[in-house]
């Protein structure tokens, strides 16, 4: 993508009303304003589910139009992908979608706890060099900030096509004692998927199947109801 049309994309992120841009500073000084008060901003108390690292938002406006109740916030910090979901919610008129540019890194700054009632983590980089552990989305201290957010029974989706994301994953959630309530290495060949699994497909998903690369879903959470 040219520069030129990134720079487009920047601009046009700000001026749509569900791209919320927060600055870094903004965030760790504790003065954004939105903590605890997302529901002010879609103007109902529905469940809300976050979706980290949303690209270009494929998932997150699939979920939000299979499950209307809800509200779904997409989380990237690339603005120019971002902002493909952003205005075709705005097209098609979604209220419940909204996007977020910022650093996972930085969730637990965001909400409040017991804001979020799921968290969906699609495809993400599996950091597969040791060095790069820290960067995974499911090591420990990523782990224990999504527990800070989420309601007592909330539930973490995370569906990748790395195989070592996979098991890497399953090995920290025995480890910490955590409860598996769906597990599936090829979700396309073995039964039992929910249909948001199976019926929602991201670009570089359908890239992955048309190589034949398995697709790996689990399910958790970090306490029972």
């Amino acid at each position: 993508m040219g520069s030129k049309n990134k720079l487009k994309r920047f601009r046009e992120n700000e001026t749509f009303p569900n791209v919320i841009q927060p600055k870094r500073q903004e965030i760790l000084s504790g003065s954004f304003v939105r903590k605890g008060r997302w529901a002010e901003f879609f103007g109902n108390d529905h469940p809300l589910v976050l979706e980290l690292g949303c690209g270009k938002g494929e998932y997150t406006l699939g979920l939000a139009g299979l499950h209307p109740g809800n509200n779904y916030i997409g989380i990237d910090i690339k603005g120019a992908r971002l902002w493909r979901g952003a205005k075709t919610a705005m097209e098609e008129d979604m209220k419940n979608v909204a996007f977020l540019r910022t650093q996972i890194d930085l969730i637990d700054r965001l909400f409040a706890p017991g804001e979020v009632s799921e968290l969906w983590i699609t495809f993400p980089d599996p950091q597969i060099k040791y060095k790069r552990t820290k960067h995974r989305l499911t090591n420990l201290e990523f782990l224990n900030k999504y527990r800070a957010i989420l309601k007592k029974d909330g539930t973490v989706h995370l569906k990748t096509d790395s195989e070592f994301m996979h098991g890497y994953t399953l090995g920290v959630l025995h480890a910490s004692g955590l409860e598996v309530l769906y597990a599936n290495h090829d979700v396309y060949r073995n039964e039992g998927s929910p249909p948001e699994v199976l019926n929602i497909q991201t670009f570089y998903e359908k890239q992955y199947l048309e190589l034949g690369k398995p697709i790996t879903y689990l399910k958790f959470r970090f306490s029972s109801p």
